[in-house]
């Protein structure tokens, strides 16, 4: 039932992901091109997501277990720390080059973008690099 749920979830998402715009790379990057012909349209669907994502987090932080019956798992920490801020930094920059994040950039590979299977490819691999720095870290911390 967990994985048919997240299956149609996943759907779901890729299908609003592909109606707002937001897996074309040309409409994400004409949003961010502020000084140019800058395209607004995406910064409703933003409002929008935040909003609903507001109203979930109101709801779910007063449930102990999920819609399915699994334990709630919401983030615990609200701290900024410096890792948080150049995490996100790494994440705008990339974002503002490519037009892509990493949701939009899988339903685009789907999509037939040929400009997502570059990108997927080095999220990938950041994805790696970042899993072995981590490993290592851990390892010398036990050292």
């Amino acid at each position: 039932m967990t994985a048919m749920t997240a299956l149609l979830a996943g759907l779901l998402f890729g299908i609003g992901l592909m109606v707002s715009g937001m897996a074309n790379p040309a409409k994400v990057l004409g949003f961010l091109d502020l000084a140019g012909t800058w395209d607004p349209s995406l910064a409703f669907v933003m409002v929008g997501a935040i909003a609903i994502g507001s109203l979930a987090f109101l709801i779910a932080k007063h449930r102990k277990r999920s819609f399915l019956g699994l334990p709630m798992q919401l983030p615990a920490s609200t701290t900024v720390t410096l890792r948080l801020v150049l995490g996100s930094a790494a994440f705008g920059v990339g974002w503002g080059l490519a037009g892509f994040c990493p949701g939009p950039a899988l339903v685009a590979l789907g999509a037939g973008y040929p400009k997502a299977i570059g990108f997927v490819a080095a999220m990938v691999a950041g994805m790696v690099v970042f899993e072995v720095a981590e490993r290592g870290k851990s390892r010398m911390q036990r050292a």
